[in-house]
């Protein structure tokens, strides 16, 4: 079996569940049987041509399956992978922020403009 271990972000679709179990013979295979037995998962998973979607990406143990065979990267018993789904959102790099002494500062490590008054 190979164990897939599922972000909190998608649990919702797969009953709560953190690890599902799938037989596969390559990562393609078991994200195919993941979004089979989870259906809600599909759109999350593939594009309309049935690829994963660009901003998933697929980890068998502990590297990137883009850097090995991309999805056909072939699967054995016992191997684990993980999906990690790009997280959008925070704050713009023009924002500001306190820093740990409670002092503004611009997100992005710059420090505010002084506020210059007319002379």
């Amino acid at each position: 079996m190979i164990r897939i271990f599922i972000p909190t972000p998608l649990r919702k679709f797969t009953s709560d569940k953190s690890i599902v179990e799938v037989q596969a013979s390559t990562v393609a295979e078991a994200i195919e049987s993941l979004a089979k037995s989870f259906p809600e998962l599909d759109q999350h998973l593939f594009d309309s041509d049935r690829n994963i979607r660009k901003f998933v990406r697929i980890f068998l143990g502990d590297q990137d399956i883009q850097q090995l065979n991309g999805a056909e990267t072939p699967l054995k018993a016992g191997d684990e992978i993980s999906i990690i789904p790009a997280i959008a959102g925070g704050k713009s790099p023009q924002s500001s922020v306190l820093n740990a002494n409670g002092e503004q500062r611009k997100a992005n490590g710059i420090s505010p403009a002084r506020s210059q008054k007319p002379t």
